[in-house]
């Protein structure tokens, strides 16, 4: 007995979509049809890229020389998704650096399946580096905001 018959060009497509957008995953659904493509990469692979800040991003401009963070001083992403600075567009950012946060404090937002989830602060500190742009898309365990 043999399985149902693939259909390979929108596998294809999608793999070349991973490919061009650097994603990890993909699915696209269509009715009852439902293709997902993933890859798996090296945790060397997936260093995150710096985000490119767009009009109006909270980020803060990589300068050449700056001093590197330390990771156990990084927010990271619990969740896959897309990231928000501030609680509706045209606001004001939840933080920027040099602000002083209390552990709790909603520093972004993370919607992923069309839930807007709060990203808190574990502890406190003072914001030190906003390492996302606004609407950017984020994987699990991308660092976000430096906390010092």
């Amino acid at each position: 007995m043999t399985g149902p018959e693939i259909d390979e060009e929108p596998v294809r497509r999608l793999a070349a979509l991973l490919h061009e957008t650097g994603l990890d995953e993909i699915e696209y659904a269509e009715g009852d049809r439902r293709i997902r493509v993933a890859r798996h990469r090296r945790p060397a692979d997936r260093a995150p890229a710096p985000a490119e800040p767009g009009p109006g991003a909270a980020a803060e401009e990589a300068r050449p020389g700056a001093p590197a963070f330390d990771p156990a001083n990084t927010v990271a992403a619990p969740m896959v998704g897309t990231v928000y600075v501030a609680p509706e567009p045209g606001a004001a950012p939840f933080v920027r650096p040099g602000d002083t946060v209390s552990e709790g404090d909603t520093l972004l937002l993370i919607e992923a399946m069309k839930t807007f989830n709060p990203v808190r602060a574990p502890r406190a500190g003072r914001v030190a580096r906003v390492l996302v742009a606004d609407s950017v898309p984020v994987e699990y365990g991308e660092a976000l905001i430096v906390l010092e």
